[in-house]
């Protein structure tokens, strides 16, 4: 697979009684993506396979998410499949699994045991005792869970679903599946996430879905969606789509290459390592708010990093604003500096100031024009720094800038280092072989 920019992969999974089709009428509307529905095992194409448990099923899909070979790529969970995502975006968060940009979870069963009312849960478990459901027992699971009338084709499609399901794997998800908890295998994830709750939905409606998913994601929004109860991409396919591809423009735009992806998952890397690159590879919030400087101030941060390192898509200012609240910096200053949250601050105010307003609304060429005075000192004008601090401090910034942009693991694919590819957790250490100058070892990837 080649290096050039690629189409986020979107990978769907569908609902307990659902089916890759499922996603027909929102996949329609995502035609800009490369859209990948999926069929749970037990379920649609998958009906005769094997393996029901939420491990299993989890498994399953990571093979096949690992054989399409994306760069960079969203899940997209529906009810029972939202589980599923969840410890799938655990597994990729700790390097396993790379290159998952963005969740977008809807009326996902969550990772703790799904509320479910008993009596239906066992009305549902007594259609299956003599094989799979019937037609009328299906019609009667698709009428419970929607707000509206479907359309004929989408209602007949959605009953079929129910019935081809392999009874095996609708006991095994009414018995056991809901009710395992790996609340905390999946702990607090960091990957950009869009939960979304059915305005008409019962267990898995917005009560239920702030209580019991939302907290497992650090960085996430909520919707509702009216007019919609629980079969949300059937209900509501234009909606969906819709805020599946928001939060896909959102989050899409870096991506490592699938080789240094698939490097970065071998054993040539360390546990701890690997979930380091992971955590670096994780999109940057498009709705980021500063927690150090300013709105303001972040806007002229953006700008002058703009000047200094192509980004692609790696917000460093964010990254910069983010190292300042949590001070997990370089870890030294300049003595004519006060500290950096103040100087970054006082700073930005300065370029503002010589700006004549805003350093943001300056064009390439006069934004650059500013910096060579300020690298070399060349004014005079009464600012909160002085010429001299500004230049130290513009050092600052550089610095901060390139290491930030360094240690991404995108950045690495695009310089061509592999120097974190020494050793895994073994023992033996596997190290290089070849050090001279233009030689590449077979396992390096192509630069």
């Amino acid at each position: 697979m080649g290096r050039g920019v690629m189409r986020l992969a979107l990978f769907f999974l569908h609902a307990l009684g659902g089916s890759a089709r499922s996603w027909d009428a929102v996949i329609a509307r995502l035609g800009e993506f490369d859209c990948q529905p999926l069929d749970l095992p037990g379920f649609g194409a998958a009906s005769d396979a094997t393996g029901f448990t939420v491990e299993a099923m989890s498994d399953a899909i990571a093979a096949q998410i690992r054989a399409h070979d994306a760069d960079h790529w969203m899940l997209v969970g529906h009810s029972m499949g939202g589980k599923i995502a969840s410890v799938l975006a655990h597994r990729s968060e700790s390097g396993q699994l790379p290159g998952l940009a963005g969740m977008v979870l809807l009326a996902a069963s969550p990772p703790s045991p799904e509320p479910i009312d008993e009596e239906r849960r066992a009305t549902m478990i007594g259609w299956v005792k003599q094989g799979a459901v019937g037609a009328e027992d299906a019609r009667d699971f698709v009428d419970q869970n929607i707000a509206a009338p479907l359309s004929p084709a989408a209602y007949a499609a959605a009953v079929d679903d129910v019935q081809r399901a392999d009874p095996q794997a609708w006991r095994a998800w009414l018995e056991q599946g809901y009710r395992e908890d790996w609340s905390d295998q999946v702990g607090l994830l960091d990957t950009p996430a869009v939960i979304v709750a059915g305005a008409e939905d019962g267990d898995l409606g917005e009560e239920n879905q702030r209580k019991l998913n939302l907290p497992h994601y650090a960085r996430a929004r909520f919707e509702t969606v009216t007019g919609a109860a629980h079969l949300l991409p059937l209900e509501q396919p234009e909606r969906v789509a819709r805020l599946i591809r928001d939060h896909a423009d959102a989050v899409g735009a870096v991506s490592v290459p699938s080789d240094y992806a698939r490097l970065i998952a071998s054993d040539r890397v360390s546990a701890r390592t690997r979930a380091t690159l992971a955590e670096r590879a994780i999109a940057d919030d498009a709705d980021y708010q500063p927690k150090v400087v300013t709105v303001s101030q972040l806007a002229t941060l953006r700008a002058l990093v703009d000047r200094v390192i192509p980004q692609h898509a790696i917000d460093l200012a964010a990254r910069i604003d983010t190292q300042l609240a949590t001070g997990e910096g370089d870890g030294w200053r300049f003595a004519a500096l006060p500290v950096d949250a103040e100087a970054y601050r006082a700073g930005l105010d300065t370029l503002d100031t010589l700006a004549e307003g805003s350093f943001a609304r300056l064009d390439d060429e006069q934004r650059d024009a500013l910096l060579h005075k300020i690298e070399a000192a060349d004014w005079s004008a009464a600012t909160s720094l002085t010429p001299e601090q500004m230049t130290l401090w513009f050092e600052d910034v550089r610095a901060d800038a390139v290491r930030l942009w360094l240690a991404h693991p995108a950045t690495m694919a695009r310089v061509g280092y592999d120097g974190f590819a020494n050793g895994g957790d073994g023992v033996r250490k596997q190290g290089y072989a070849l050090t001279a100058a233009d030689e590449r070892e077979g396992w390096e990837p192509a630069r």
